[in-house]
């Protein structure tokens, strides 16, 4: 293996895929932005995903990235982030190239819009819940070479795995806990931080996961949407951990005013704490959502979704041009 040489704006990796800018990090990896270079002067905006140097060497966190890229592989769905290649740099580092979304994710765009005075409107996060249930449906009910059932559950469901672009689409990312080991194993700093207070309360006593567990962390999501708060939140894991096992989960009615019933009714299912009181599939979770959706007497699309995504990708920009300005 080659020494480690660092990631940085121009480098390419394996003679094709340049690096342009860092888009984020969080967890394991690193995300670029970068272009894919082919024959006559093509080119294709890519994101890179690299894992974070503090965390190489370890085989959990490479199990977790292998995972995410073998998994999405295999999955071909509008609101899925589509991986192209999955490989090994010239110093033996790999690197996960997928479709480049232009925007941000669920929890940047709850958080810019709530901390310029107003939440998203309810039925813009219902829409961000169809979308979301779509992929999640496509991944439970996906079949295998033979054609028969080989359900991947995504199991990390979160905000930031949740990502918008300026457009209004909606694309589910980071399957890299869909099939790799256990949660318990995945020890090192910030793998799992931040990711408990989205567990299925039956996930904590060591029962397997399930299309209700991912149907749970939904219902978290979008609770924490409708609210602008966290449902789980505690100073320590040891807290949150407590929180998830007792699901006391307040009232939405009384977290937002003017929310329909529907849609309260809806999201506390999915949060309930006994699996079987949940829906039963994502498909009978997407229809209810989506027939609450039915009745308003204006449609919900992407171009509705997309202008508010642009309003809190364009106070993200403020924000960081404020930051660089001289004190």
């Amino acid at each position: 293996m080659s020494e480690t040489v660092e990631d940085r704006a121009g480098r390419v990796l394996s003679g094709r895929y340049e690096l342009i800018e860092p888009l984020g990090q969080g967890g394991m990896a690193v995300v670029w932005r970068g272009i894919v270079r082919g024959a006559d002067g093509f080119t294709r905006p890519v994101a890179i995903k690299r894992i974070d140097p503090s965390c190489r060497g370890f085989d959990e966190v490479l199990e977790m990235f292998v995972e995410e890229a073998r998994v999405g592989g295999r999955l071909q769905h509008p609101n899925i982030v589509q991986v192209y290649d999955f490989g090994v740099d010239e110093t033996g580092e790999r690197y996960l190239v997928t479709e480049l979304v232009r925007g941000i994710h669920l929890r940047e765009w709850v958080n810019l819009l709530r901390d310029d005075g107003e939440l998203p409107d309810w039925e813009l996060v219902a829409a961000v819940g169809v979308e979301v249930l779509r992929g999640l449906d496509a991944a439970h009910a996906h079949l295998d070479g033979n054609g028969s059932s080989a359900p991947i559950l995504h199991r990390d469901v979160t905000p930031t795995n949740i990502l918008l672009d300026v457009s209004g689409v909606v694309k589910l990312a980071d399957f890299g806990l869909a099939r790799a080991g256990d949660r318990a194993r995945m020890t090192r700093p910030n793998v799992v931080k931040g990711k408990l207070a989205y567990l299925a309360p039956e996930l904590l006593t060591g029962k397997p996961p399930s299309v209700q567990t991912d149907l749970f962390s939904l219902g978290v999501v979008l609770w924490e949407a409708l609210t602008g708060k966290r449902l789980f939140d505690a100073p320590t894991d040891l807290d949150v951990v407590k929180k998830v096992q007792t699901t006391h989960v307040p009232l939405l009615s009384r977290e937002r005013a003017g929310l329909p019933l529907a849609i309260s009714e809806l999201v506390h299912r999915a949060l309930s704490r006994e699996p079987e009181q949940r829906f039963a599939s994502a498909r009978a979770m997407l229809e209810a959502l989506t027939e609450i959706l039915r009745v308003l007497p204006h449609s919900v699309d992407a171009a509705a979704l997309g202008r508010s995504v642009q309003r809190a990708a364009a106070l993200k920009r403020e924000r960081a041009a404020e930051a660089q300005k001289p004190a």
